[in-house]
């Protein structure tokens, strides 16, 4: 401020020395004015190339100069650059907001005070069927349609999730989605979604087996129960006798079986992983499951047509019980549900890829189509009455798929009503050997 005003003088004091040596009194005080004009005129121009950076400043052009306004220019420009460092430190805070949102299991959607689409994450995107940028702004209630969210939405009680069908679900394949509303701001909502769809069969499959072993328990239960309160209330002949006692002993067995069965499920689902060190001839599974099947194919008097085919010297690694439950079962069902006579084909088979394929083939009545993605479900039953008939458990399909799970492997069905069904467990290459190195382990 010192240097403005003695450089105002210094000029001042020489535009009057000028002045004097030019034209005496008069010419001092024009020569003083002079100056004085001359530096107001260039102090002016100053300020105004300051102000005119000032409308649209840059740190790249801003004015050089000294004096008051080269520190108020560069005061300005170090203000400025500490301003654009800031907004981009709070970009890239934001962009690794939004990053991080991004790869959320969770949908996540900003909604405008009027109910319009802001953003929205890639999974709320495919939670809900709608294209981040083709419907930016988008009214959300035009998008979801679902009834159930128009009245979630319309009511206003956001204390609470709903729950809507997904993207592509359908019967066959449901997919099950649930939204809740969380008003932000001045109007605005965040939107999340999240997928339920293996929750809500969890907590369905809950249900449904604690209903069905309580039913299974309990009908042999009441069985027994009649046939001994009969056998102590009523003086019986030694044949009415023995028949009872054996009705009593098929009860007494089938319940035994519905515990080995859930006993196993437990100790699958409990206990890691085989390992590959044991080899398990498939000629010897094979022939176990082969004898298991003529046996119980004679205990029901159908007489099959069975036929057993097996790669010589092929042998697969894994726990050689949970192998020979997974196929005596699969076999075991193919007995139970083909009709007398009928033909059952078991096949193994090494792939191009090293795996090892084992089918198994029957000419049942089949299955159709909406039933097979639960066939693996505890007690699940396409016939209950078909299915006691034929002593089933209902748990055997799914010790199979655990055993195969566990094995690395795969269980594929395939089924047409009235032309069979074929069960196919697929063991991965490193778990398969073929050759005279297989006798060797």
């Amino acid at each position: 401020m010192l240097w403005r005003i003695a450089s105002f003088l210094l000029l001042v004091a020489a535009g009057a020395l000028l002045g004097a040596a030019a034209a005496r009194t008069w010419g001092a005080a024009a020569g003083a004015a002079l100056a004085a004009l001359a530096w107001f005129v260039a102090d002016l121009l100053r300020g105004l190339r300051v102000l005119r950076w000032l409308r649209r400043p840059d740190t790249a052009t801003a004015p050089r100069m000294a004096g008051l306004w080269g520190e108020v220019a560069d005061r300005a420009r170090r203000a400025l650059r500490a301003r654009e460092q800031q907004t981009a430190q709070a970009e890239a805070r934001l962009q690794e907001f939004l990053a991080a949102i991004q790869a959320s299991p969770n949908g996540v959607m900003l909604l405008n005070p009027t109910g319009h689409i802001e953003w929205c994450n890639q999974t709320a995107a495919s939670h809900l069927g709608i294209d981040p940028a083709r419907d930016l702004m988008q009214q959300v209630g035009n998008l979801l349609r679902d009834p159930a969210f128009a009245a979630y939405y319309a009511g206003g009680d956001f204390t609470r999730d709903v729950v809507i069908s997904g993207r592509g679900s359908t019967p066959l394949r449901p997919s099950r989605i649930s939204i809740r509303l969380h008003p932000y701001g001045e109007g605005r909502k965040l939107l999340l979604s999240r997928d339920v769809t293996a929750l809500e069969q969890a907590e369905t499959m809950r249900r449904d087996f604690v209903a069905n072993v309580s039913h299974e328990i309990r009908t042999p239960l009441t069985v027994l129960g009649g046939f001994v309160e009969t056998l102590q209330t009523l003086p019986l002949e030694a044949d009415e006798r023995g028949r009872y006692l054996a009705l009593m002993a098929q009860q007494a067995q089938r319940m035994q079986s519905l515990v080995n069965d859930l006993l196993t499920l437990s100790r699958l689902e409990g206990s890691p992983s085989p390992g590959v060190g044991e080899w398990v001839p498939v000629d010897s599974l094979t022939a176990q499951c082969e004898s298991d099947a003529r046996a119980l194919s004679e205990l029901l008097g159908k007489q099959h047509l069975l036929e057993f085919e097996s790669v010589p010297e092929l042998a697969v690694a894994g726990a050689q019980g949970e192998l020979h439950s997974a196929l005596s079962n699969l076999v075991t069902n193919a007995v139970r549900y083909t009709p007398a006579g009928q033909g059952i084909r078991v096949r193994w088979r090494v792939l191009d890829t090293g795996e090892a394929e084992c089918s198994v083939h029957d000419s049942g009545p089949g299955i159709a189509p909406e039933h097979l993605p639960r066939l693996t479900e505890r007690f699940y039953r396409i016939d209950r009455s078909r299915s006691r008939d034929t002593g089933g458990t209902g748990l055997g399909l799914a010790i199979v798929k655990h055993v195969v799970q566990r094995h690395g492997g795969e269980l594929r069905i395939a089924s047409t009503p009235g032309a069979g069904s074929t069960f196919t467990i697929v063991l991965p290459a490193h778990r398969v050997r073929q050759g005279l190195a297989v006798e060797a382990h």
